[in-house]
């Protein structure tokens, strides 16, 4: 399944949905839509990853280190690929 990444308004929060195979393709077309800051997001589904570029795993730290420096911890719901994927980067590490 190609890769999706998208802002999603839910009932619980602002949600950052990652699907598929996360690609620099994905990730481009998500910045051009929401813009390059991250945004405010109260929950992080990356559940449905399949494979995740270099570019998705920087946009996801990116969404979770904006959220720490602001004091606030965002869950992350990870598929398989996504937790191997963190748990072996050195910045991964800081979010469990």
């Amino acid at each position: 399944m190609p890769g999706i990444v998208r802002l999603l308004n839910t009932a619980g929060g602002r949600a950052l949905c990652l699907a598929g195979s996360v690609d620099a393709a994905a990730v481009e077309a998500f910045l051009r839509r929401y813009g390059r800051e991250p945004a405010r997001v109260d929950v992080i589904d990356a559940g449905s990853v399949t494979a995740l570029s270099a570019p998705g795993l920087e946009l996801l730290l990116e969404h979770l280190e904006t959220a720490a420096r602001a004091g606030r911890e965002v869950p992350v719901r990870r598929s398989p690929v996504v937790d191997r994927v963190l748990s072996s980067h050195p910045r991964g590490g800081f979010f469990h």
